[in-house]
């Protein structure tokens, strides 16, 4: 039996002067808490789901301390690309640093009969204004959602789907996507995602079943700086 848990947004930064406590004070020494609700509660063959915002890291070598204190924790890390990772290099130069870390961009990760997919996501398209700057970038997501849930589809062992986001997939109010028609279109049965720090957007947050689908806002500080379990395998 193995366990799949989530959270997103650990902000971390050990290496640059990043101070925290700023954004409130739940987040003074966030990492210590962090890293004791972890090592309580996921084993060596269970896997956590980092959905993006992982590090404030410019460059891989300004991340890499972060990196590697999440790699030396418990258990198989599923990474998505948040939208201030801009350390992310690729996926072949990045794997071949770290023994517990898994970078799912345009891939997908499977556990037993379980396909981890996803990818960053980005703004969704509130209003007919929607800038072309922000559209283009939209459909870019939509693809590399959309190629890794065929992926994930085109695997025989595969009976269940789970989707990472960094970005919200839905919100309140808003019927359908592209996003939305791609996860229910595959099946998937569970949605992780974060990228929400404040109350306003987490009272506008889909969570729970919709559409068919179980929704899981895994924002660090929304969780209390606990990670969510998501599925047993």
């Amino acid at each position: 039996m193995r366990r799949i848990f989530a959270i997103a947004d650990l902000h971390l930064g050990f290496s640059l002067d990043k101070p925290m406590e700023i954004f409130g004070e739940g987040w003074i020494d966030h990492h210590r808490k962090i890293e004791r609700d972890w090592t309580s509660r996921v084993g060596e063959d269970d896997i956590v789901i980092v959905a993006g915002d992982i590090s404030w890291g410019m460059r891989l070598d300004e991340a890499m301390e972060d990196l590697k204190w999440i790699d030396a924790l418990p258990g198989k890390k599923v990474f998505i690309k948040g939208n201030h990772d801009y350390w992310w290099q690729s996926t072949s130069k990045m794997s071949q640093r770290f023994k517990s870390i898994f970078f799912l961009y345009n891939n997908y990760y499977r556990v037993d009969d379980v396909a981890i997919c996803g990818t960053r996501g980005w703004l969704l398209p509130l209003s007919e204004d929607f800038p072309p700057e922000d559209a283009k970038i939209y459909r870019r997501e939509m693809m590399r959602l959309e190629r890794s849930l065929l992926q994930a589809s085109q695997d025989p062992l595969i009976t269940r789907k789970i989707v990472a986001m960094h970005y919200p997939p839905v919100v309140k109010n808003m019927e359908d996507n592209g996003f939305l028609q791609l996860i229910k279109g595959n099946n998937v049965e569970e949605v992780v995602y974060g990228h929400l720090h404040d109350r306003d957007s987490w009272e506008n947050a889909v969570q729970g079943m919709f559409s068919g689908v179980n929704f899981h806002l895994v924002a660090c500080d929304f969780l209390d700086f606990k990670l969510k379990e998501i599925v047993i395998v």
